[in-house]
Order: structure tokens, then C-alpha cells, then sequence
């Protein structure tokens, strides 16, 4: 996945998508970097009196959450009426996300959003996908995923930890395969044939959900609707 990005361009980003959520609202909220800068606008308003409930995507977004005091509801007691999160990278309304392994639960809350903002920096924007598309899968099916994804034309690489020895674990508790396509020209078929895999839980190829994208630059945001 495309790194980097300046601080100040996520949170432009992050505070752009931020204002736009209203009183009485229910809102998604995002994993990542940029998304942790609407998080924390979102704290402030709610602070000074700015009444709302977030729906969280991952056990981080949900603790960052917390500590800025919003007040949290999971997906299923409430209806989400926005919905802000990052991405990887973004071709125009599509995305690649799962970056930090939680696009299972981030497509749930972000599909599920009457609006879906999208946060990013210049550095995720790309004339086409073409990032590896991580791929959660049960432990039991990974190897017959990765069979399956090589007779797509991809190469999958099981992702590893970082400062612990063994995969990465979701918070499902399933593991994450990263498959590299190289460029994605059909990026709707391909989530088709992902999604059909026995054994694959969800992909990180978000196809047609965003209606809104937040890109962020030290002078200012660009802001494209779909």
C-alpha cells in the first residue's frame, strides 16, 4: 500500500469531512491515520455540544473514539447516516482499503451509510488501482484462497506481524492474505470473483460506495462527489 502523506494533508482532509456531520446524527467512523483526524474533530464538537452517536469500524477507531468522547452504539442497535473513512488508494470513486486489516467491518458500517465519505492525502490518488488488495480469509481456507486467487492472475502473500512472530490477526480473528494484481482495470469484476471464494470473509475493493472523496493538501481540500 502507497505510505506517506504529510500531517497537515490528512487533517485537512480528516477536519473537511468532519464539518459536515449534523446534530442528531449517527456516524461511522473510520481506521487510519486521516480518519483519525476526523475522529478527533468529531470529539471536539462533540465536546462543545454537538450530539451524536459513532458506530466504530475496529478496536482502534473505537478506543480513539472513547478518548475524544464520543459516545459509541454498535451497527446493530442504530441506522448510520454517515459514514467517514481513508483509504489506500483511490481511483476515482473506487477504492482499495484494509491497510490496517479491519475493511471487513469498515465495509459493513460504510456500505450500510445513506453517505460515505472518503478521507485521503494526494499520495493514495492513482489513475487506476493497481495496490495489492488485502483479502481476509478463515485460517482453515487460506491456502485454497491463495490457489484460487493465483488463477485470477494475482499473487497472494499472507501478511505477517510486525514486533511478533505469526500472521496478523483481525479483529474477527481471521487471517489476511495481500494479493497483488498489479493494475486493476475491472475493479468491479474482480470484487465479484473475490467475493465468491469459499473461505473469504471480505476484500478490501470498495467498488461504487463513496459518495464523496476528501483529498487533503497543506493548502487546503479538494472535495469530489459521486
Amino acid at each position: 500500500m502507497k505510505q506517506g502523506g504529510s500531517d497537515a494533508a490528512k487533517r485537512a482532509a480528516g477536519e473537511s469531512a468532519a464539518e459536515t456531520v449534523e446534530d442528531g446524527q449517527v456516524v461511522g467512523l473510520g481506521t487510519g491515520s486521516t480518519a483519525a483526524y476526523a475522529i478527533r474533530a468529531i470529539g471536539r464538537q462533540v465536546d462543545a455540544g454537538l450530539d451524536i452517536v459513532g458506530v466504530p469500524t475496529s478496536f482502534q477507531s473505537r478506543e480513539l473514539a472513547r478518548e475524544a468522547g464520543i459516545p459509541l452504539a454498535d451497527l446493530d442497535e442504530v441506522s448510520v447516516d454517515l459514514a467517514i473513512d481513508g483509504a489506500d488508494e483511490v481511483a476515482g470513486g473506487d477504492l482499495i482499503k484494509g491497510g490496517g486489516a479491519a475493511h471487513a467491518r469498515e465495509k459493513i458500517v460504510d456500505a450500510s451509510a445513506d453517505r460515505f465519505l472518503v478521507v485521503a492525502d494526494p499520495t493514495k490518488e492513482a489513475e487506476t488501482l493497481s495496490g495489492p488488495v488485502p483479502v481476509e480469509v478463515l485460517s482453515a481456507a487460506r491456502t485454497t484462497v491463495a490457489e484460487a486467487v493465483r488463477e485470477l492472475g494475482g499473487e497472494p502473500t499472507l501478511r505477517q506481524a510486525k514486533r511478533k512472530d505469526g500472521p496478523v490477526i483481525t479483529d474477527n480473528g481471521n487471517l489476511v492474505t495481500d494479493c497483488a494484481f498489479g493494475a486493476i482495470e475491472e475493479p468491479a469484476a474482480l470484487a465479484t470473483d473475490l467475493a465468491s471464494l469459499p473461505g473469504v470473509v471480505e476484500h478490501g475493493l470498495f467498488v461504487g460506495l463513496a459518495d464523496e472523496i476528501h483529498v487533503g493538501r497543506e493548502d487546503g481540500v479538494t472535495v469530489r462527489e459521486f
